[in-house]
């Protein structure tokens, strides 16, 4: 297709990611996905074998980078940057979260969307173009009791995207993207038998996959909602 699109997509084995990823391979765009479960991966190779995924822990900052560097080798440059990847805390109070749970979420969380930026970013500069979504949540602009780990790391996702903003030079674009409530197996998590009342991921990405692609420079450092969600 003649507006064939390169996009970047974390957490691309199920959820959100893989709802996005399958639509716009259905559309003829090229998805590079990664995520952590080996059999999701396998799957979606079998499914979209000219397509790139590969098993990469986004909070492992050498693995981003080599798999980044196979990515980019072919001299393709990504027109989208999707850093969706993330995890949330069992339901607790703050002072009750495990040490090293709390630690996972931030790896996964804040310092995954850094990882996959310093990768990436580099090379859509060198043609001054493409947008970097860093998606984020409600909780990322409010708060819930029991979810303070992951409020925390949508608010750093906020504030980090409004400063890489400023940052990009001109033509180029950093959104913050709250996918809104949608039920996948971390709202099953949050939420319990409840979850089941909003909208699946197939159906959110009928209408946020054009959303995001309508996205450019001129929604740089905004904080965005997909619409209906």
């Amino acid at each position: 297709m003649a507006d064939n699109k390169i996009i970047v997509i974390t957490g691309v084995t199920r959820g959100l990611g893989r709802a996005l990823a399958e639509r716009w391979l259905s559309e003829g765009h090229t998805i590079w996905g990664c995520g952590r479960g080996r059999d999701g991966i396998e799957a979606l190779r079998r499914q979209w074998p000219d397509s790139r995924f590969e098993v990469v822990d986004v909070a492992d900052a050498g693995a981003v980078a080599a798999w980044a560097t196979r990515c980019l080798e072919g001299g393709g440059r990504p027109d989208f940057l999707l850093n969706n990847a993330a995890i949330v805390n069992a339901n607790a109070p703050l002072w009750r979260v495990p040490v090293d749970d709390f630690g996972r979420l931030i790896d996964i969380n804040v310092k995954g969307v850094f990882h996959l930026i310093r990768a990436f970013l580099p090379a859509m500069m060198e043609r001054r173009r493409g947008v970097v979504i860093n998606f984020s949540s409600g909780w990322g602009r409010s708060t819930s009791p029991e979810v303070a780990p992951y409020c925390a790391s949508k608010w750093a996702v906020e504030g980090l995207t409004r400063a890489l903003a400023q940052e990009l030079p001109a033509g180029m674009a950093a959104v913050a993207l709250n996918p809104g409530i949608i039920h996948t197996e971390m709202l099953d998590s949050c939420f319990g038998a409840m979850a089941a009342h909003y909208p699946d991921a197939v159906t959110w990405a009928d209408r946020a996959a054009p959303y995001i692609l309508g996205l450019g420079a001129g929604d740089n450092g905004q904080s965005l909602t997909v619409p209906g969600f």
